[in-house]
């Protein structure tokens, strides 16, 4: 990028938005901006347009919007993400939590609160990752008991990294043998698993297709094979009417939830909405 120095801050961020709204990212200005704050280390809300950045801010700044052009996840570059009340650390080797997963994360926080003050409150993330949902879970309610399995070497490190102090119990390891110990027990289980199918490659986003790991995207032919995984453990964890939220594609509001109805294990099978009015996640309570 050329200097607009004669602009100062609102210059530089213009042209920054302009590179990334030609590189194709999907929010250029708030992607510009998020990246100035960072550099800035302050919050979007506290950016000063007649502010100056110094010759090191602005060559780091325009070193990040290149990377940002490139379609390298913002999450990466400034090493976080956001969910709900609670921000994760996140980077290469661990699937970055997307907004629609907090709908999710809602509804298993809003089943617990529901549950007797006398219970105890027990819930299972299947497939953390890099610990997002448990650690809202444990933020937003303290009292329950909190356990969360990751496979993968690497996403498990940052679950480490983002649960350490929480009091969930991380366990590493596969979730379809994981948890013996609270079999028939587990008031709610929750999984945000791999639901793309091998095949719609083309369609995936360039920054969850060339930076997520793979294991956290694909699914077998349909998309369904770590659904069908979550049902089988869900149906083994939970006690008699406990419940099960699992997220999957938008395009699988039917297919994912016949996975629960067609076991015949499962009662009040019903597929629920994203934020942008698609079907996100079913949920199901164990009879």
């Amino acid at each position: 990028m050329q200097s607009r120095r004669e602009g100062g801050l609102a210059g530089e961020l213009a042209e920054a938005v302009a590179a990334l709204e030609a590189a194709g990212v999907d929010a250029p200005r708030h992607d510009a901006e998020a990246l100035l704050a960072h550099v800035l280390d302050v919050s979007r809300s506290r950016l000063a347009s007649g502010r100056e950045l110094s010759a090191e801010q602005l060559e780091r700044y325009r070193r990040l919007v290149e990377r940002r052009a490139g379609r390298e996840p913002l999450q990466h570059i400034v090493g976080s993400a956001p969910f709900r009340y609670v921000e994760v650390e996140v980077g290469p080797g661990v699937f970055v939590p997307r907004p629609e997963t907090e709908l999710l994360a809602g509804w298993a926080i809003d089943v617990l609160r529901d549950l007797p003050i006398s219970a105890r409150r027990s819930v299972v993330d299947l497939g953390t990752g890099s610990g997002a949902i448990a650690l809202a879970l444990a933020t937003e309610v303290p009292e329950a008991a909190v356990h969360a399995v990751e496979l993968d070497g690497e996403a498990f490190a940052y679950a480490q990294r983002n649960l350490t102090g929480t009091g969930v119990d991380l366990r590493h390891g596969d979730m379809a043998h994981a948890f013996a110990d609270l079999d028939g027990t587990v008031d709610v289980v929750v999984s945000n698993p791999p639901y793309i199918p091998l095949d719609a490659y083309d369609a995936v986003q360039t920054e969850a297709r060339d930076h997520d790991p793979a294991a956290a995207l694909w699914s077998g032919a349909d998309g369904l094979d770590a659904i069908r995984e979550v049902e089988r453990v869900a149906a083994r964890l939970l006690r008699p009417g406990g419940w099960v939220g699992c997220e999957h594609a938008d395009a699988q509001g039917e297919s994912a939830p016949a996975v629960f109805s067609g076991s015949g294990r499962w009662s009040g099978v019903r597929d629920n909405l994203d934020l942008a009015g698609r079907l996100r996640f079913v949920t199901a309570r164990r009879v």
